[in-house]
């Protein structure tokens, strides 16, 4: 590749990337934001082998690149040693700086990190989604998904054909060593109007258990109290939520034949473990981007609203009060569409 033939001022200038020099991705937060980022590391050293990519996370989701081998450096960010951080990131000399995360905290790192020959940040498309949010005027429909559109912000780049991975140790065994039926379900949400009702998850549950699944519980501690709740109702189900060790929960997510899920970080989590995922959609829509990417699904939501989206995080209660996005979506709808992902 001449790279002499590129214009400086284009990313994949990234000076002499064939030539070992080094880049910084950032992308602090969150579980599944992270998780997508992984198609860009991978492809991008495919591209360039030579290429060193540090990338820089917060502490609590270090588990997920941690061992990836893709990167070359992995930097966790706390506010309590911002200081120290910036000078260890100053004294690498990037040539690129990727800013996925493009909030404060990282454009106040990008700023005290110099010199960086070039620094680029991701489009978040803010006005866009505030108008499909607040309007209903949808300019997202031709988007594409958050993988594809990280990928955009390199010039002349482009993803490989496979979706998300996570990397987890020899050391790391799955809970489930019989060969039953599992099905995990996954049915926690920092949003309420992003979770599926949890008494539809109980009768989801009994369902499955009533047709000779094995049901499994999935989640990290903001999950215990949900997961505790459904395991005490149906007794035949297994809790394996955890302390949020993603390691552990992906490991458990290769056993099972289908993982059910609301629009959540382990949703993605559960595309990387290569295993199928049924996931309900409420308050927010697929045009936002956040869909299981390049992962055997399905896709749960009430098509019929007007309402919908409501918001593009999620809210803490429905606006409209009636929940209509999430409610209608029967349990006994849920199986029959885990049954289509079992026998396709």
């Amino acid at each position: 590749m001449n790279l002499s033939n590129i214009n400086y001022f284009k990313i994949i200038i990234l000076i002499n990337l064939q030539n070992t020099n080094r880049i910084l991705i950032i992308r602090l937060s969150s579980l599944g934001d992270i998780l997508l980022t992984t198609p860009v590391l991978r492809s991008l050293k495919k591209k360039f082998p030579d290429l060193k990519i540090d990338f820089l996370l917060k502490e609590q989701y270090a588990d997920v690149l941690k061992y990836n081998p893709n990167l070359n450096d992995l930097y966790t960010f706390n506010p309590d040693n911002i200081n120290e951080l910036i000078n260890s990131l100053k004294q690498n000399r990037y040539d690129l700086v990727i800013d996925l995360q493009n909030n404060f905290r990282s454009q106040k790192i990008t700023k005290n990190i110099k010199p960086v020959q070039k620094v680029i940040k991701f489009k978040k498309l803010d006005i866009e989604k505030f108008l499909l949010v607040k309007f209903k005027i949808n300019r997202l429909r031709n988007v594409p998904d958050i993988p594809i559109r990280y990928a955009q912000t390199i010039d002349n780049f482009e993803l490989d054909e496979k979706g998300l991975e996570i990397f987890i140790p020899g050391n790391v065994k799955s809970q489930l060593t019989s060969d039953e039926k599992f099905i995990g379900l996954a049915p926690g949400s920092r949003h309420f109007t992003k979770m599926w009702p949890k008494e539809y998850y109980i009768y989801l549950a009994k369902i499955l258990s009533a047709n000779n699944f094995k049901v499994v519980l999935l989640g990290g501690k903001d999950d215990r109290q949900i997961c505790g709740e459904i395991s005490k109702m149906v007794p035949a189900s297994i809790n394996l939520c955890t302390e949020d060790d993603i390691l552990q929960t992906v490991a458990d997510m290769k056993k099972c034949f289908v993982i059910v899920s609301n629009d959540s970080g382990l949703m993605h989590a559960a595309c990387a473990a290569g295993t199928p995922v049924l996931a309900f959609f409420g308050s927010t829509v697929k045009e936002f981007g956040f869909m299981p990417y390049k992962s055997k699904n399905l896709i749960l939501e009430n098509d019929s609203l007007s309402c919908r989206p409501c918001t593009h995080i999620g809210r803490s209660q429905c606006p409209k009060k009636h929940f209509k996005c999430m409610m209608e979506l029967t349990p006994q709808t849920a199986f029959n569409k885990i049954n289509i992902l079992l026998n396709t």
